[in-house]
This record gives C-alpha cells, structure tokens and sequence, in this order.
C-alpha cells in the first residue's frame, strides 16, 4: 500500500485537455474548489464536465474550459440558477446533455459496474428524451415487456471529489448528513483524486465515527490532497457552512474582475483574497 499524497497542482499535472471530468458534489455543496481552482491556474480545456453542477461548472464555463457538460443541474442552491453557467450557456459556449438527476446517477452507476448502459424509468413520458435524441429506450426480456430508458454509462477519464478525512492511502471520509454521489464518481473513473480538509491515520478515520462514513475506498484513488478549506466557498458539513456572503459576490462579480482579484494566485493567496475582502466588509 503506496503514500498517494500529492498536491492539487501535481493532480492538475495528471489531466489532459480533452478529457471527461467529473465533479463531485451537489450545487453549492461539498464541491472540490480547491482542485478545480489549480485546473483554472492551468492551460486545460476542451473538456468535457460530467457534475451535479455548482460553481465548480459556473467557474469553468466562464473561463472557457468546457466543451461539453452533462449535467442534471448547475445551481448555487441559495441562488437558484449559476450565473456564470447561465451567461456562457446563453451565448452558446458549449454543448449541453442535461439529463434527469436519477438517470445523472444510473449513467454514473453502470460505468462503476462497467456495463454500456443501465435500464431506468426516469425520463419517460418528460421532454427529456426530447432533448437528447440520441438517448434509447429498450423493452424488457421478461413477461412483463416493460420499456426503460436505455441510460448509457458516464465514463469518467478522472473524477475530482473532497470529503472531510481522509488518509495517505486514498480512504476518504465524509462526517456530513448526505453523501451525494462521489463514490459512484471515484467508481466510474479511470483516476479519481480526492481532496480533503484533513489527512489522518488510517486508524483515526473510525475512531470516532463509524465505518459506513468510509464514503470513498484506496483502491479507486490515484492521489490525496491535503486542502483545509478546499470547497470553500461551498459548504463541508460538519466543518463549515456555505460561505453565503462571498457566494453573494462571486455570482454577482463580471467574471474577469472575479478571477483577477481570488483566482491569480495559488490556493494560499486565494485564502489570503477571501480574508481580505471580508476585512473590507468589517467582519
């Protein structure tokens, strides 16, 4: 068993451009920001982003890196509707597969298992299948001829995730009240990187908490990172809550202004820009 510790910039190192990405999460929650802050400090685009979509999406699209985006949504929850992501995707900067949030989670399904394609009942009789013309339906074998949609697997190059812990070996733990579908994202990826707010033994990971909070297994992880932090401005419960005021100015914020004042650094300067401002707002 290998140390996969590494830097986010070392993460960023292993990605192509062109690549299917995908992105852990959910809106404005537990969003690997850190990660994606190195991805935005590189010159990798021309990607495809497969994400339960939050500012993770918002960020990218503005900074011209998609190509593609499948996704069930992209929000910040508190702000209904990603900006940036509505601004880029009005001006038609990319091509967009927007599917049901139970198929998003069947396609990530049968890459994990490595099947083509898994039979669902979300998206029938919706103008899904209207949308997606290229999706199928297949009728059951059994008596019951049922007819499913075909939901082909979302096969991931890599997949970036943070959870709460997790150790040099790759075990990530997530301490919070909803694990979303990161497992189902390490599972369904070639690499799968996962930061989080802090390394610990692998002893630690179940001393205090139980063992079905080992949200994500060693054996799908290429590389840990230690980011304290890292879904900042998302939220990473129990560690701390959305970070409502400077969500408020980044959706707000014509996105070349943003990104010169947070993004022109590394992560450190990053923090350093956020205390900063909130120094600004007598707080």
């Amino acid at each position: 068993m290998s140390d996969k510790t590494m830097t986010a910039d070392e993460v960023v190192a292993r990605l192509e451009s062109g690549m299917t990405l995908g992105i852990g999460g959910w809106g404005s929650r537990r969003k690997p920001m850190a990660l994606v802050r190195a991805l935005l400090r590189s010159d990798i685009g021309d990607l495809t982003i497969v994400s339960y979509g939050g500012p993770d999406v918002g960020a990218l699209a503005a900074a011209g890196r998609i190509r593609k985006l499948v996704t069930a949504f992209v929000t910040l929850d508190s702000i209904p509707l990603e900006p940036h992501y509505r601004a880029a995707r009005e001006r038609g900067a990319f091509e967009l597969t927007e599917i049901d949030e139970g198929m998003f989670m069947w396609g990530l399904r049968a890459a994990a298992n490595r099947l083509p394609f898994l039979p669902v009942r979300a998206g029938l009789g919706s103008d899904v299948m209207r949308v997606n013309p290229g999706l199928r339906t297949v009728t059951s074998p059994y008596e019951d001829a049922e007819t499913f949609v075909a939901m082909p697997a979302l096969r991931l190059d890599a997949a970036l995730v943070h959870v709460n812990r997790a150790d040099r070996l790759g075990n990530g733990q997530y301490l919070g009240p909803d694990p979303y579908f990161d497992d189902l994202f390490c599972e369904a990826a070639e690499a799968a990187y996962v930061s989080c707010e802090r390394i610990v033994d692998t002893a630690e990971l179940t001393k205090e908490a139980p063992a079905q909070t080992l949200l994500v297994k060693r054996h799908v992880v290429a590389g840990v990172v230690e980011a304290p932090s890292g879904a900042h401005f998302t939220s990473c419960a129990p560690d701390y809550g959305r970070d409502e005021g400077f969500q408020r100015l980044y959706a707000s914020t014509p996105w070349p202004e943003f990104a010169e004042r947070f993004l022109g650094g590394d992560e450190q300067a990053y923090r350093a820009a956020v205390a900063n401002w909130w120094k600004e707002q007598g707080k």
